[in-house]
């Protein structure tokens, strides 16, 4: 959308404007899943956590321990839940745990 010049808009706008122009959506909601998982999860599951990664609408998620890792796969769908609430939109739609 075109603006002319000396016309105002909301700074929300224009930023919106200028992510989707640049296509930056991306590397945003890459940055979102991480800091929702470490809020998320607590320190006692990140001091566990190696790595975080979104690929599309999966999240990888990369656990040093294979105790807490089967204890986490039980809870898969809660924890997409949790995490899609914290983003505030339906972002994630399956985990992977390593």
């Amino acid at each position: 959308m075109k603006r002319k010049i000396g016309e105002e808009s909301p700074i929300a706008d224009v930023l919106k404007e200028f992510i989707q122009a640049n296509k930056l959506q991306a590397g945003f909601d890459k940055i979102d899943v991480r800091h929702a998982w470490k809020n998320v999860m607590g320190a006692g599951v990140n001091s566990y956590t190696i790595d975080v990664l979104l690929k599309g609408n999966t999240l990888y998620v990369v656990l040093s321990s294979s105790v807490l890792r089967e204890e986490l796969s039980l809870g898969k769908t809660k924890i997409i839940k949790m995490l899609n609430e914290e983003i505030k939109r339906d972002l994630i739609s399956s985990i992977v745990l390593q």
